[in-house]
């Protein structure tokens, strides 16, 4: 499976000309698993780790240079948290206090992460490499124009608990294994708390396995749902 995700990796930055790619480092496991396979596939020297927190916990940024240290790769800091705060300032009031304006301000987030990836991929002549999961992928559990802003989803392909398996086979650090995913989207959140499901479950429906009805339902509702995340915008048609 290693071999397998890397080679595409290598094909497809080779196919575009990219001299390597840019990570986003979170401090979480998929992230840490695609550095390691573009360290592995490309050379250390060409993958760029960015750790971009934004009103983030402090221990991410932590985990996220034990990632760089672990592999080798070089990286930078860019603390986003006074962007997001001035853009946050100018934005309408309309809807304060509410769930939909708190997931919308959340979701600023990973949208400011995306352009600033795309800022450095630009500088080095790299390509985007995003760190979302196929389990992720499947019931839309990502930002649309955020997280899945990439060039190329080298995992995309997995469900969680394959990703852990790579993540062992590649060295991933064992504290960054264990630990509990989150999006970070604001304290305490995480993804199986937001997604109402555990990985193991989705990862089991996915690969067709059984699981209890009302969550395979609850599943395909959200993949159901998330589906606009999946395509490219419509196009209109030609006159």
């Amino acid at each position: 499976m290693l071999c397998l995700v890397g080679w595409e990796l290598c094909k497809r930055a080779g196919r575009a000309g990219a001299g390597g790619v840019v990570v986003g480092l979170s401090g979480g496991i998929d992230s840490a698993v695609v550095a390691g396979l573009g360290a592995r596939a490309l050379g250390p020297e060409r993958v760029l780790g960015l750790i971009l927190p934004c009103h983030s916990d402090p221990v991410d940024a932590e985990y996220a240079r034990m990632v760089a240290e672990a592999f080798g790769i070089p990286c930078e800091t860019v603390d986003l948290t006074p962007a997001y705060d001035a853009l946050a300032a100018r934005l309408t009031r309309a809807g304060e206090g509410t769930e939909v304006r708190k997931l919308a301000l959340a979701n600023l987030k990973p949208r400011l992460r995306m352009a600033t990836l795309y800022f450095y991929a630009q500088l080095h002549g790299y390509l985007v490499a995003g760190t979302s999961n196929r389990s992720e992928l499947y019931v839309g559990y990502f930002t649309k124009w955020g997280d899945s802003g990439a060039d190329l989803l080298p995992i995309g392909g997995l469900v969680k608990e394959q990703v852990r398996a790579v993540a062992r086979e590649l060295g991933v650090p064992q504290p960054i294994i264990d630990r509990v995913p989150t999006a970070g989207l604001w304290p305490g959140q995480t993804d199986e708390g937001q997604m109402g499901v555990t990985y193991r479950d989705l990862d089991q429906h996915i690969l067709g396995g059984p699981v209890d009805p009302g969550v395979a339902e609850r599943i395909e509702a959200m993949h159901r749902a998330s589906a606009h995340k999946r395509r490219l915008p419509p196009i209109g048609p030609t006159p």
